[in-house]
């Protein structure tokens, strides 16, 4: 006859070796009636308790990273590029956003950079063409007014005029 084996991979969520995130659960779990308020939230006082024992637990298993200091002392030294310059398309390209326009070629056209979207918030993104470039130009099809349009361009697709 074989004896019954008990085998426990894991322990109870209400048992004393539970884990940190069970200990939270069980805690969570455990609040009686007078804690909570008549909309059925957990009391003021009891909540900030429950907040602070979670940020604790939470600092204790995990490493934080200042990014403050690791950041560039300022973007103007790694970025030579200046928002507000004018610069002149140098290689043959043609857009199609425009409206009411089907083609428009910006070869020899000139703009105003208004933004550079590679750095978004001081970190650095990865855009594939990080110069947004704002024309003014009048073109065939939308009247005698200038239309003003943006492109986005990489930094060998113009050269600065100023």
């Amino acid at each position: 006859m074989t004896s019954p084996a008990v085998f426990s991979t894991a322990p109870a969520i209400n048992s004393p070796l539970s884990t940190v995130n069970n200990r939270l659960i069980s805690s969570i779990s455990s609040a009686s009636a007078s804690d909570h308020c008549p909309t059925g939230r957990i009391a003021k006082n009891k909540r900030s308790n429950l907040v602070q024992r979670i940020k604790s637990s939470a600092s204790e298993s995990m490493a934080t990273v200042d990014s403050r200091n690791s950041a560039p002392a300022s973007e103007e030294e790694e970025n030579p590029v200046k928002i507000g310059a004018r610069v002149r398309v140098k290689v043959p390209l043609t857009v199609y956003h425009i409206p009411r326009v089907p083609e428009v070629e910006l070869n020899g056209k000139e703009g105003r950079i208004k933004e550079n979207v590679a750095v978004w918030r001081g970190k650095h993104i990865s855009a594939n063409f990080p110069y947004k470039i704002e024309f003014v130009e009048k073109l065939e099809g939308r009247g005698d007014a200038p239309v003003k349009f943006f492109a986005h361009l990489k930094e060998d697709e113009f050269d600065y005029i100023d």
